[in-house]
């Protein structure tokens, strides 16, 4: 009697690392973000808040006001609908949960201080370690306050409990461009890390 074959494992289809979903949804934020970034520049050298300090011309997105708040306003729908995707996505999925939880400081001083010494392993990319955590959750707690005070800002009027929540027009203009610092700084550690473990880069394009 000829034994029953059995399912060959190798013939399952293999689980991808980042869903169709997630990668999408990474690039259009990514998108947005530097779009938002560049116009942001232009936008904010047509009036510096902070006396002296201006952005060089070739980095920004725009060519003049006007076409900088063009490019600004239409990065800031993708970004908002985008990233609203990205979070009901997360949530409906348990994926939030799954990766980024759970999550301590001493978790993260650990993992911190591996990395710095170069012992911090990346052998199972699937898997976040603290520092990632972190700085994946401090991404999305950064575009959100990057929203809320972008909104202060363009519609000043409209949301008054908003702006004073912000401390003031002046003051939100402040948490925007901050908020909007803080946010490069992380694509600039974000793409450093990456040229130092190119495995993500590709895990984020192909999904394994």
């Amino acid at each position: 009697m000829n034994a029953i074959p059995q399912a060959n494992s190798l013939s399952r289809p293999v689980r991808p690392i980042q869903p169709v979903w997630v990668r999408i949804s990474h690039w259009l934020n990514a998108l947005a973000a530097v779009l938002m970034a560049t116009s942001g520049w232009r936008i904010y050298d047509a009036s510096p808040i902070f006396a002296g300090f201006v952005i060089p011309k070739a980095i920004t997105l725009g060519g003049w006001l006007g076409g900088a708040l063009q490019w600004h306003f239409a990065a800031m729908w993708l970004l908002f609908f985008n990233g609203i995707f990205y979070l009901v996505m997360n949530i409906a999925t348990g994926r939030i949960k799954r990766k980024f939880f759970p999550l301590s400081p001493r978790a993260i001083l650990h993992d911190l201080g591996e990395a710095l010494k170069g012992h911090l392993s990346h052998a199972d990319p699937s898997k976040y370690n603290a520092v990632q955590k972190f700085a994946y959750l401090f991404a999305i707690l950064d575009l959100i306050v990057l929203v809320l005070s972008g909104l202060a800002i363009w519609k000043s009027v409209q949301f008054p409990l908003l702006r004073d929540v912000m401390g003031g027009y002046d003051s939100a203009r402040v948490v925007h461009f901050c908020a909007m610092s803080l946010l490069v700084a992380f694509v600039v550690v974000h793409v450093v890390m990456v040229a130092l473990v190119p495995r993500s880069l590709l895990t984020m394009i192909r999904g394994r």
